[in-house]
């Protein structure tokens, strides 16, 4: 007797009833082990043949790869398991439970992006190993919201997956083919502390960090008018001050400050060299003013992805769509799917509006355009 993964609103109860958050900070930080179990089950009754793929060093995290037929080509339907933390008491709905009003689905994980999973595998109901004549995959991740070690331990591992992929992001359900790079940078400089009534008994970092961020002021205007492009809407790097900290008391000379910095990079830019520029800038100011200087990033960068416009994922969904590729300035797993050799996009039923916020909705008629698209996507690149 043949079985199946259990009903769609089954699924999606099961998804975002299982809390999985992943952060930066430990204390928020849980396992996404109870998710991974959930897809796993229902994919196997789905007749997947499904890999779960811990993360190394990290035994209470995984990725899952549930595969539908053989051969080098085929599919990957992609999303992540992990939601960022959240505030339950700004919450009208409960978060962790699946609640439907007004025309929406509530709960966290609904739009960014646990929903995507279940429609993928919704999508594929009925289909059997011998209807495809490239494999059909779904690709399930840790720690996308965090530092993306799910999809940066696919990269380490090298292991090729399918010929194309769609990542379920919040897109409103139009295709992204690029997004920015986005990094992190802590910049510190360290004087010497003193007296406030004589200057010349210390050295103070708060000075030269006055001086730094002024020198990364006028870059970030060289880098707007150096490097541009027009797909877009803000169509040049960014650089934010966006942290500050120095000094303990207004009497004391400031002996260390500390600067956090985000940069968005356009594709074609490289986290390395922009890096190595940041650290130059810095240099120069520190090394005058005789201060120690110390550029470090906060988290591994996350590069820029970019999809040619002529691959065939991309007219593909275009064509389904009606739209046009689009590019976002928000970051995803895209660019570790295209270093694995996928043609990558980012597609899927939420809006980045809702990504992050309480009350996190997915709009109920987003679902059906939804498995349509994700049907007609596995017709194109899986069936024979």
């Amino acid at each position: 007797m043949s079985s199946q993964a259990p009903a769609l609103t089954t699924m999606l109860e099961g998804l975002i009833g299982t809390l999985s958050v992943s952060s930066v900070t430990p204390a928020f930080d849980h396992s996404n082990r109870a998710v991974i179990d959930l897809l796993a089950s229902w994919l196997e009754s789905a007749g997947f043949r499904v890999e779960i793929l811990p993360l190394p060093g990290q035994p209470d995290k995984a990725n899952l790869l549930a595969t539908l037929g053989s051969g080098p080509g085929g599919l990957v339907l992609s999303g992540h398991t992990d939601t960022v933390p959240f505030d339950a008491h700004l919450w009208t709905h409960d978060p962790l439970k699946l609640t439907e009003a007004e025309g929406r689905l509530y709960g966290l994980g609904t739009s960014d992006m646990k929903s995507f999973l279940a429609l993928a595998i919704e999508a594929a109901r009925g289909l059997t190993a011998t209807d495809l004549g490239q494999p059909l995959m779904i690709l399930a991740t840790a720690d996308e919201e965090s530092a993306m070690h799910g999809a940066r331990a696919l990269v380490e591992a090298g292991r090729p997956l399918g010929r194309y992929a769609v990542i379920g992001e919040p897109t409103g359900l139009r295709p992204v083919r690029l997004h920015k790079g986005v990094m992190g940078e802590s910049i510190r400089l360290v004087g010497r502390s003193g007296h406030a009534s004589d200057p010349s008994l210390g050295n103070n970092a708060l000075d030269g960090m006055y001086e730094v961020m002024g020198a990364l002021m006028a870059w970030r205007s060289e880098l707007a008018d150096s490097h541009r492009h027009p797909d877009f809407k803000i169509p040049h790097p960014t650089l934010n001050l966006g942290h500050i900290h120095g000094g303990d008391n207004p009497n004391r000379i400031c002996g260390e400050c500390e600067l956090h910095v985000d940069m968005r990079l356009l594709p074609g830019l490289s986290a390395t060299d922009v890096r190595a520029e940041l650290s130059r800038r810095v240099a120069t100011v520190a090394d005058r003013r005789g201060l120690a200087w110390f550029v470090e990033p906060l988290f591994e960068a996350i590069p820029p992805a970019e999809t040619p416009a002529g691959s065939a994922i991309v007219r593909v969904a275009e064509g389904l769509t009606g739209h046009t590729a689009e590019a976002v300035n928000f970051g995803t797993e895209a660019p570790f799917l295209n270093q694995l050799g996928m043609e990558t996009i980012v597609l899927g039923p939420g809006d980045i509006a809702q990504a992050h916020q309480p009350d996190e909705y997915l709009e109920l008629d987003r679902i059906r355009p939804t498995l349509d698209l994700l049907r007609a996507l596995i017709q194109r690149f899986c069936l024979r």
